[in-house]
């Protein structure tokens, strides 16, 4: 008989740099999957700040304080036509993964964006990753198209992948 992970109890909290040993390991983790993005090396904390934009940055921490998983957005363009348009990642520790982390990083996310005027959060993710895609299904994001063979991933094999676009249009934000 197979028994489905128990939801974790799952506080969602803004980022500090406090967390950023932690935040930066669960990013290598999924990395070192190689399923998550065409990295192959977390970078160190001042360039992840740098990257993200503050008020849209959270951790699910459990009862005892440990950072189970992020999410953050960056800026799509400069462009003032695009101010309402933003990218994110999203990242659970491979042992906090099934049990409803990653939907409550998404709600937190939706959230502040919608609360902050944004209306469109895009992401490329690879078709591989079919936990990714139904989870952000889920979460309201549909699929624009698929990028096929796009890039090449160095750190494994140098091979092709294709990348699934999808977004998630604010129903809210007119």
């Amino acid at each position: 008989m197979t028994t489905a992970p128990a939801r974790a109890t799952v506080t969602i909290r803004a980022m500090t740099a406090g967390d950023a040993d932690h935040v930066l390991a669960i990013y290598q983790a999924g990395l070192d999957g190689g399923n998550a993005s065409f990295e192959h090396t977390a970078p160190d904390w001042a360039t992840f700040d740098a990257g993200k934009l503050p008020g849209h940055r959270f951790v699910a921490v459990d009862g005892a304080g440990a950072v189970l998983g992020w999410v953050a957005v960056s800026r799509v363009s400069a462009r003032q036509v695009y101010a309402g348009v933003v990218e994110h990642s999203v990242y659970v520790d491979p042992t906090a993964q099934g049990r409803g982390v990653g939907r409550a990083l998404l709600q937190a996310l939706i959230t502040s964006t919608e609360a902050a005027g944004i209306w469109t959060i895009q992401s490329g993710v690879f078709p591989e990753n079919t936990a990714s895609l139904a989870l952000h299904h889920a979460a309201g994001f549909r699929t624009v198209g698929v990028r096929e063979r796009v890039g090449r991933h160095a750190p494994h094999g140098n091979r092709w992948r294709d990348v699934v676009f999808i977004e998630r249009r604010s129903p809210y934000i007119t």
